[in-house]
C-alpha cells in the first residue's frame, strides 16, 4: 500500500461556498499525519469526505486502497474514527456501549479494552450523559482503538479539554499508533508538534503545504538583520518571504523556503550590505501563525 490515504482533486461546494479546492492530500502508511489550519479551512470537510459522511462535489479520495464512497459496513471494521463533535448512545452505560460494539469488529480485544477502561479510569456503570465532555471522549476513544484499526482519522479530539485528560488521550493514541496510519486534525499545536511525523497546512480549502515535520522546521526561519543605514523596502519582494517588517535599520522577516546560501544572497540583492544576520529555528505554532496572518494580509489586500 503506497497510501494510507490519498485525494485527487478532491472539490466539496456547499452552494455557493467552495469549501474544498482541488485537494491533493496524501497520508503515508505508517504516518502520524496532522491536519491544520484556521477554523473554516476546510479540515472537517476533508475528514468527512474521507470517512464518507459528505460526498465530494468532483475529485475522488482513496482510503485504504477503497474508494470512500463505497466504505460502509465491514470496510470500518479497520478504521476508528473519533470527531469533536462524536454522536454517542447518551442514554447507554459506557459498559454497555462497549459490549454494543464488539460483535462489530472482528478483531476487537477484550485485554486491550481492559487495559483502556483502566487507563482512563472509565466508569462502566454509569450512562455516557452524565460524564463530563473529557470523559465522553474517553470512552470515544477507547471503542475506537479496542479493535487494533489500521487507520486512526482524530478530528479535533483535543478542544476544550483540560491538559491532564488531552495528555492521557495522546498517550493512548501513541501506543496504538505503532501498528496503525493517523490523521488527526487539531488547534493545539504544541502537542500535535511533539509527536506528528508529518503535517499539511489547510487554507481556504487549499493544501498550502504538506511535508514531513523535520523537513518542514528545516523550511521556516525568522530572519533579523541590521543594515548601516535605514531600510528602504522595494516594491518586490521574494516570494519566499512572508510578514517582512521594517523598524530603521531593523529588518525582521519569515523566510518560508530557507536555505542559508540563498537567503543570504536574497538579502543582500535586497538591502545590500547586512550585519548581525540571525536565523532562529520555528515553532509549528509560529509557523502557523505566520502562514495564517499572511493569508489574512493577502485576502484583504493589507
Amino acid at each position: 500500500m503506497s497510501s494510507a490515504i490519498q485525494t485527487e482533486n478532491l472539490t466539496k461546494k456547499f452552494r455557493r461556498v467552495e469549501a474544498l479546492q482541488g485537494l491533493n492530500l496524501e497520508v503515508p502508511p505508517g504516518a502520524i499525519y496532522a491536519l491544520v489550519g484556521p477554523n473554516g479551512a476546510g479540515k472537517t470537510t476533508a475528514i468527512k469526505i474521507l470517512m464518507n459522511i459528505f460526498e465530494p462535489t468532483s475529485g475522488r479520495a482513496e482510503v485504504l486502497e477503497t474508494d470512500s464512497r463505497q466504505l460502509r459496513g465491514r470496510a470500518f471494521a479497520a478504521i476508528g474514527y473519533v470527531s469533536e463533535n462524536q454522536e454517542m448512545p447518551l442514554w447507554m452505560r459506557v459498559g454497555a456501549l462497549l459490549e454494543y460494539l464488539r460483535p462489530f469488529y472482528p478483531r476487537w480485544d477484550r485485554d486491550l479494552e481492559n487495559e483502556l477502561v483502566k487507563q482512563f479510569d472509565l466508569p462502566l456503570d454509569r450512562k455516557l450523559q452524565h460524564l463530563s465532555r473529557g470523559m465522553r471522549m474517553k470512552a470515544a476513544l477507547a471503542s475506537a482503538l479496542a479493535y487494533h484499526p489500521r487507520l486512526i482519522v482524530l478530528d479535533e479530539p483535543f478542544t476544550g479539554l483540560d491538559p491532564l485528560v488531552r495528555d492521557e488521550l495522546i498517550e493512548s493514541m501513541l501506543e496504538c499508533a505503532a501498528e496503525a496510519t493517523v490523521l488527526i486534525s487539531s488547534h493545539d499545536l504544541g502537542e500535535i508538534e511533539s509527536f506528528a511525523s508529518h503535517v499539511g497546512y489547510l487554507e481556504q480549502g487549499c493544501l498550502r503545504f504538506s511535508q514531513e515535520m523535520t523537513a518542514l522546521s528545516e523550511r521556516f526561519r525568522e530572519v533579523e538583520l541590521t543594515l548601516e543605514l535605514p531600510a528602504i523596502l522595494p516594491e518586490e519582494m521574494p516570494e519566499t518571504w512572508m510578514q517582512t517588517n521594517v523598524s530603521g535599520s531593523a529588518v525582521r522577516f519569515v523566510a518560508s523556503s530557507f536555505d542559508a546560501e540563498r537567503t543570504n544572497a536574497e538579502i543582500s540583492r535586497v538591502f545590500g550590505k547586512a550585519r548581525d544576520v540571525t536565523f532562529t529555528p520555528m515553532s509549528l505554532r509560529s509557523i502557523f501563525l505566520a502562514m495564517a496572518k499572511t493569508g489574512r494580509a493577502t485576502r484583504t489586500g493589507g
